[in-house]
């Protein structure tokens, strides 16, 4: 029972102390679960993220319900899932109990627009992190950059982007199969 407790407090400490949502808190549950606890090496923390990227719902929750499962089966998923979202849960309810007297306050409006520039750069730490250990050389780098402006600029669906990739990739690996064996 107490690597239940474990799994929960990693993940319920990492919900209580981030500001700006699922991916401001990947930089914290890479260094918990891949640094700290080594429960995932590297490689397999990028790969949960494609696959906790590629499902609905938020991130960060997918990411626990995949740590919690791997470390501890459905048992952990529920108590890295509670550990995510109770912080949140609880925030989120004080918040709508105390905001609404001071929606109009200047120094709360200040706060919340000083906050914005650090989750940008807790946002931007991991993408670096994530480029190296996914291999992305400056020859490669370009394709990330490509996905991000067509996503940006020309709002085309990430879903679209992802089952493109998907089919592209397929593809390649069956035409280097059929090279290879000839």
């Amino acid at each position: 029972m107490k690597r239940y407790w474990e799994l929960f407090y990693v993940f319920f400490k990492i919900g209580a102390f981030t500001f700006g949502g699922g991916y401001a808190m990947l930089p914290l549950i890479q260094n918990a679960v891949v640094d700290k606890k080594k429960w995932l090496d590297d490689k397999e923390f990028i790969d949960m993220l494609a696959i906790a990227q590629s499902m609905p719902g938020p991130i960060a929750l997918n990411t626990a319900i995949f740590v919690g499962n791997k470390h501890k089966g459905v048992k952990g998923s529920l108590f890295t899932s509670l550990g995510i979202i109770l912080p949140s849960f609880v925030t989120i309810l004080l918040l709508v109990i105390v905001f609404t007297q001071f929606r109009e306050n200047a120094v709360v409006e200040s706060v919340f627009k000083g906050i914005r520039p650090a989750v940008v750069a807790l946002i931007f730490a991991p993408l670096l992190r994530m480029g190296k250990n996914a291999d992305i050389t400056w020859q490669t780098l370009w394709i990330p950059i490509t996905v991000a402006l067509i996503v940006g600029l020309l709002h085309v669906s990430p879903i679209l982007i992802i089952v493109l990739a998907i089919s592209l990739g397929i593809l390649y690996r069956m035409v280097i199969k059929k090279v290879i064996n000839r």
